[in-house]
């Protein structure tokens, strides 16, 4: 049997250390990146499809309707995806969002998110203090948490996590409690348990004070 020559060897032991640095690079493929959003196609689609219920800077001037400004862009395009998907439901949000792409999506949430959200303000002077004392303590002997824990004490929330609350209409907070409770929204678990422990009287008392918040 012939040696095998020097520079054969040194060509096969090439070959065989490539082998399983291929096969981890066919195994670990990089992710697919993410479009960056698109500010300016981000204003058409939105001037075009949602500017007349929640009007031009996202701050609707019609208390049904929520303020879009400055809320966290991740949260909108969960919300937008779950209409377009019947998870959270409305007729007429999903309507709108059946028609728009992620990118669609991606690009109004970044760019409603980049306007300021206009302040509100409490109304019921009755009610105000006992909203305080939720949003900010909880009701400990039904094992309500704090509105706080998870969207800050001036209710601009976590990005990623929990929605921008300060500053929103106090009717559509109030709507959106009682669907969580009521079962009429259920995209949100954890909002469905916090919600079923509040009365009427609580939910109207949280939504006035997180309206005059800032």
């Amino acid at each position: 049997m012939k040696p095998v020559s020097t520079s054969l060897f040194t060509y096969l032991f090439a070959a065989l250390l490539a082998v399983p640095a291929l096969s981890m690079a066919a195994g670990e493929a990089a992710p697919a990146k993410v479009a960056k959003p698109d500010l300016v196609k981000g204003a058409a689609t939105y001037a075009a499809v949602c500017v007349a219920c929640h009007a031009a800077d996202g701050n609707s001037a019609i208390a049904a309707n929520a303020k879009l400004a400055q809320q966290h862009p991740e949260y909108l395009v969960k919300q937008l995806q779950e209409f377009k998907s019947g998870k959270r439901k409305n007729a007429i949000m999903q309507g709108f969002a059946a028609a728009l792409s992620d990118d669609d999506m991606r690009n109004i949430s970044y760019w409603v998110a980049s306007k300021p959200v206009k302040p509100g303000f409490a109304r019921d002077k009755a009610l105000v203090a006992l909203g305080e004392r939720i949003y900010r303590g909880g009701i400990s002997d039904r094992q309500v948490p704090a509105c706080a824990g998870c969207h800050s004490p001036n209710g601009a929330g976590v990005p990623s996590q929990y929605p921008r609350l300060g500053g929103q209409h106090a009717e559509y907070t109030a709507v959106q409690l009682t669907a969580f409770r009521d079962g009429g929204r259920s995209n949100s678990l954890q909002m469905n348990q916090v919600a079923a422990k509040l009365n009427d009287r609580e939910i109207r008392a949280v939504a006035d004070y997180i309206a005059g918040l800032r």
